[in-house]
């Protein structure tokens, strides 16, 4: 074993060529696809049903001639398994909803239903109960189009939201996500509107039990949460009988507060889900397709696509300042000067894009000033912890030619982190104590994602922020002055968030990742925090966690975990070798070695060996399997830019050690 101080600067280390290769070939590859205006960007893969309900969109509003949407069939083809349905993420077996919406799309695509390919996917989607055992939002695309009763569906009474916020109950209770995405629907389930499409199409021969004999009811599990069922039916009848309270008005508070939200771009939110249901509030509302509002609400739609010579696709949202901030850190860590002028142009850039508009957060957070970042171009309303923490560091990293400037957004950020601690002493992503759970049991919620509470990992990352801010490390080895110290959160505050912290680790060491997969994550996240904030009173804490990652090492020298993972815990830890995973493992143990002051060096020295020997010519490493996750168990995330500097991140802090 060797400690940090006697491996630091040891040249003549065995092997130290090849990796210096490995991470001047990795950061050729970043800086060559650095965009004009300096910042980062790469596609944002998740399943295809954001596609499929594109495609329904621009069918609704008579727009689909005006977009390559006959690429949309190819892409959807390619897409496609053996098995004959789609999935959820890479190697699923296919999912059934994700399924149902690829074959919608296609038949609204003009693919008749006798096509090989469908025909191949309807016996999948049999055998997997049919459109009866969709997901809520499935059936709601369906009922649009006439394919599925809105008899099924949960009713929302639009006075809702008409709720005042001091209410126990309201649409701030509710997480950014699905606020944004639940407000607009309001109107469109009040209206239940029901449109012909050209084609017109039928899908009753994906009803396992046929259309005529299909039981239009929500699903009762048989315990407390039925007594929403009965209220659902309590709702129904109200709107049969017209007796619904306050109906118009909060039609039509939904609806200023819609428009409110549309950013300049024409974004709402952010994420498509929150797009595509403002401009189905809109069509409900018979908004016209001209209309300034509507145009540019599709323009924004079409922002997110991604198109080739054969295929056109959309992704579920854009991660710019993400990608950028990450892409930073890997390029400084593996030994890029601070003030090279890529670095300079992607800190300048983040700089511009830092929020100062009060958002949606103020209304529990009311200490709390603007000056947080969002995860994409243009989102004021809805910045985020975890990317303000991660910008915080990345240009904590670098120089700039105005480092005054620099430093007074850097203080506002971490102003607006401090407000945003949650009760139990963790932070969430969007919002403040947005933990109401039993709202993840109401029929309407059964992607179990209808709130934002605090997590281990954005909590490990603020303090991981913390740490960078009060100490940078020495060992980076170009002689910066330490960052000032009027930026640490107050020491209340930190003890809060480690007490949360050590109740949140698992029984064998690790803790859970709510925003990538999963546990390995999670732990890498807080090791890299305790390291530099609690490394003296969380030994045994930092010691279980670096054990249980040594101990998930796969027989190749790499990590992986599958998202099954989230379904059955059992599965923590285990999955085929991935490269950004590998590298979050090894970012965690030396993380743990820099806090005991001893490094798993053949752990370490057999991963980094992976990442070598499986780096691609030109700097790359590829990776088939989603890391990032939406949400636990339903939507998935592959961002194609984690393979590349992740890795990058962990070469470059290994020959630091070595």
């Amino acid at each position: 074993m060797q400690t940090q101080e006697q491996g630091v600067g040891n040249s003549a280390t065995a092997g130290s060529i090849e990796v210096d290769e490995a991470i001047a070939r990795s950061q050729n590859y970043l800086l060559s696809l650095q965009y004009p205006d300096g910042y980062w960007w790469a596609e944002l893969e998740s399943n295809v049903t954001i596609t499929a309900e594109v495609v329904l969109l621009h069918k609704l509003w008579g727009t689909d001639k005006t977009r390559p949407l006959h690429k949309v069939e190819a892409y959807l083809r390619s897409q496609q398994r053996e098995h004959g349905g789609w999935e959820l993420f890479y190697g699923d077996g296919g999912e059934l909803s994700t399924s149902v919406e690829a074959y919608m799309a296609l038949r609204l695509l003009g693919v008749p239903a006798t096509d090989p390919a469908l025909q191949k996917a309807r016996s999948f989607i049999l055998r997997r109960g049919g459109i009866s055992k969709t997901r809520i939002f499935t059936k709601f695309h369906l009922g649009l189009i006439g394919c599925y009763d809105w008899r099924g569906l949960p009713s929302i009474p639009s006075w809702v939201m008409l709720l005042p916020d001091a209410f126990p109950v309201n649409i701030y209770e509710l997480s950014s996500w699905a606020r944004g995405s639940t407000v607009p629907l309001l109107i469109v389930f009040d209206r239940k509107p029901v449109y012909i499409t050209e084609p017109a199409i039928s899908l009753d021969e994906l009803y396992t039990e046929g259309r005529s004999n299909a039981r239009f009811e929500l699903p009762r599990q048989g315990d407390w949460t039925d007594l929403f069922v009965h209220l659902d039916g309590a709702f129904k009848l109200a709107e049969d009988l017209n007796l619904v309270p306050f109906r118009q008005e909060g039609i039509d508070a939904a609806e200023k507060w819609v428009l409110e939200r549309q950013e300049a771009t024409g974004d709402w939110g952010g994420i498509i889900p929150a797009m595509l249901n403002s401009l189905l509030a809109l069509r409900a509302l018979d908004y016209n397709v001209a209309d300034p509002i509507v145009e540019r609400g599709l323009k924004a739609v079409d922002n997110f696509a991604l198109e080739t010579d054969e295929h056109y696709w959309i992704q579920p949202c854009i991660s710019p300042v993400w990608d950028t901030a990450l892409v930073m850190r890997s390029l400084v860590d593996s030994g890029l000067a601070p003030d090279h002028p890529a670095l300079v142009h992607g800190g300048e850039w983040l700089l511009e894009k830092q929020i100062l508009d009060y958002g949606d957060w103020a209304v529990k957070n009311r200490k709390g000033k603007p000056g947080a970042w969002a995860f994409e171009f243009d989102n004021r309303f809805y910045p985020d912890v975890d990317d303000s923490a991660v910008v915080v560091m990345a240009l904590c990293a670098v120089q700039l030619p105005n480092e005054p400037l620099k430093q007074a957004a850097i203080d506002r950020a971490v102003d607006w982190i401090a407000t945003m601690q949650c009760t139990p002493g963790g932070w969430a992503a969007f919002d403040l104590n947005n933990d109401q759970d039993w709202l993840n049991a109401i029929p309407y919620g059964d992607l179990k994602a209808m709130i934002d509470p605090n997590t281990a990992d954005v909590t490990a990352r603020v303090l991981e922020m913390v740490g960078k801010l009060e100490t940078r490390q020495k060992a980076e080895g170009r002689g910066q002055k330490a960052v000032s110290t009027q930026n640490a959160l107050p020491t209340p505050a930190i003890d809060r968030a480690l007490t949360y912290l050590r109740a949140e680790q698992e029984p064998e060491g690790c803790w859970f990742g709510r925003w990538g997969v999963n546990y390995i994550y999670g732990t890498s996240g807080v090791l890299a925090a305790l390291s530099l904030v609690a490394a003296a009173t969380h030994q045994r804490e930092i010691e279980q966690g670096a054990s249980w990652l040594v101990s998930c090492q796969n027989a190749d020298g790499g990590w992986g975990e599958t998202c099954f993972s989230y379904n059955d815990p059992s599965l923590k830890g285990q999955g085929t070798s991935t490269a950004s995973q590998t590298a979050w493992a090894l970012i965690g143990l030396m993380a743990a070695g820099d806090a005991t002051g001893t490094y798993a060096m053949d752990t370490l020295d057999r991963g980094i060996q992976y990442l070598l020997q499986t780096q691609q010519p030109d700097g790359t490493w590829n990776e088939d399997y989603f890391t990032g996750t939406g949400f636990p168990c339903h939507f998935y995330l592959k961002y194609h830019l984690y393979q590349q500097h992740f890795p990058l991140t962990a070469i470059g802090r290994y020959r630091l050690i070595k």
